[in-house]
């Protein structure tokens, strides 16, 4: 129990201490006018107070991933909690801050585009492609997760494919409406929610905490297979929207487009992070707790899925009424990320044909396709789908680290602070794509009766962040040495 007070205090020194750090780096100032102002248009650049971007960006890069992520991933054992915590502050926030910041002073322009200015062409058109993909992948797959839980909740003739149709016509309006007419409205209840379940678990923890195993001991990878399930690079993906997540910074510029002041970025992008990294560290403390150990989670997991053993756990330990405001919390997480993600497909769509989103015929014009899309998608099983979310997901961080890294270089900033998760992940997305079951692995396991070799898999990823590095080195020796810009 002392570690996880540690841990909790470490996350919010980072923000404090870290994030302000941060913040010098990138000469945050309150004096320049944002594109809320410059660019007001009633629909996207609308401002907003900051404290409901604060709570917008929390709904919308938290989901369910640092709730079941946290489940799952505390299986690798404390080094998952080591993950949260330091991922979190050093990597994660910075990831989601510097994304944000680098949007609002390029006019609120949405990732792919940011990416292509700093990396090319080339990468710009791939990063389309795939931050595309991402999102409406995620709009489809946060269908199914909040329709069971909302069935479950209802009488049984409110079934599954009615919650179902109902969240998709949600997400059809909130992708089209103004931002302060239905997400400006609804999240902070949302938020208020969430935040009451991650309060309530914690305390249940608090009262529970004999049975919680401090963060320094058992320190092994408590997966069943462990060589199936390596700690590198598994666990970087299993948690990932709790400590580093790609798709933050497809998020980001939608709050970059409302933001009043330079200043209210460390609250909006790097606060909101760190509070994600909270709710990970409580989720994943709890998960074990509740279960008694490592061996009583694993037990649980192969009996019930990520939403029943949430379920479960809220109504035994907040009684039913504070359960059911726990999954409450639980359903609009999904909920609220999902909207986004399309919300963010549509701006991503609008930026590369060039249209404005002023009237609701070219916001149709690019929702249409979307949706038809996106529904297609959900056809497949959410296993499938999910699969290839956690890769391309982390993927997405890869080129987004390594593009803040060269903005930072251009400006005559700080780039140490970004480089080193640039080159991490470059590791690990490689390592990653060869080894994992769904990967490459797969092929030569199917075709040729032989997996790809663990060690062969990790060298090539070491060896794809060490050319990554020298690409860029190479790169930097040639820009003039300018004094730090905005």
């Amino acid at each position: 129990m002392i570690s996880f007070f540690i841990a909790l205090a470490l996350l919010v020194g980072g923000y404090c201490l870290y994030g302000r750090f941060v913040e010098r780096v990138i000469r945050a100032d309150a004096s320049q006018p944002t594109p809320a102002r410059t660019m007001a248009d009633g629909v996207d650049y609308v401002e907003l107070p900051t404290w409901k971007i604060y709570l917008i960006q929390f709904l919308n890069i938290s989901g369910l991933g640092p709730i079941f992520g946290a489940i799952m991933g505390v299986m690798y054992g404390p080094v998952a909690f080591y993950w949260i915590v330091f991922g979190t502050i050093f990597g994660g926030a910075v990831h989601d801050y510097l994304s944000g910041m680098v949007s609002l002073r390029s006019g609120g322009a949405s990732l792919p585009e940011i990416v292509g200015d700093h990396l090319g062409r080339g990468v710009k058109h791939s990063m389309r492609v795939l931050s595309m993909l991402l999102m409406l992948m995620i709009g489809a797959v946060f269908v199914y997760n909040p329709a069971d839980l909302l069935a479950e909740l209802t009488p049984d003739w409110l079934g599954r494919n009615f919650w179902i149709v109902v969240i998709f016509v949600y997400y059809i309006l909130a992708t089209m409406l103004p931002i302060d007419k239905v997400i400006g409205r609804l999240y902070p209840v949302f938020g208020v929610a969430l935040l009451f379940m991650a309060v309530g678990v914690m305390v249940m923890c608090i009262v529970h905490g004999a049975d919680m195993p401090e963060m320094w001991s058992e320190m092994y990878n408590h997966q069943p297979d462990t060589e199936r399930l390596p700690v590198f690079p598994m666990v970087f993906m299993s948690i990932s929207c709790g400590a580093f997540s790609g798709f933050h910074a497809t998020q980001s510029p939608l709050m970059a487009r409302c933001l009043k002041s330079e200043k209210d970025g460390r609250v909006a992008f790097y606060g909101a992070m760190v509070t994600e990294g909270v709710v990970a560290l409580i989720w994943a403390a709890a998960a074990i707790t509740y279960t008694r150990g490592y061996a009583g989670l694993h037990e649980a997991m192969q009996t019930h899925s990520p939403a029943t053993f949430v379920n479960m756990l809220t109504q035994d330990w907040l009684g039913r009424l504070g359960g059911i405001l726990a999954v409450m919390g639980v359903i609009a997480a999904p909920i609220s990320t999902g909207d986004t993600a399309l919300r963010s497909a549509r701006l991503i769509a609008a930026d590369i044909m060039h249209l404005e989103q002023r009237t609701i015929t070219k916001r149709l014009m690019v929702t249409v396709p979307l949706f038809a899309i996106t529904a297609w998608l959900m056809l497949s099983p959410f296993e499938v789908i999910w699969r290839y979310v956690s890769f391309f997901n982390q993927l997405l961080s890869v080129f987004t680290m390594w593009a803040m890294t060269v903005w930072l270089r251009r400006n005559g900033m700080n780039y140490r602070i970004s480089i080193f998760w640039a080159m991490f992940f470059s590791a690990v997305c490689t390592s990653y794509i060869l080894y994992a079951p769904e990967g490459i692995t797969f092929i030569t396991q199917r075709y040729w009766g032989v997996p790809v070799d663990y060690t062969f898999s990790v060298v090539c990823g070491v060896a794809v962040a060490a050319l990554s590095a020298l690409v860029f080195v190479r790169w930097e020796r040639k820009v003039p040495k300018t004094p730090a810009n905005r």
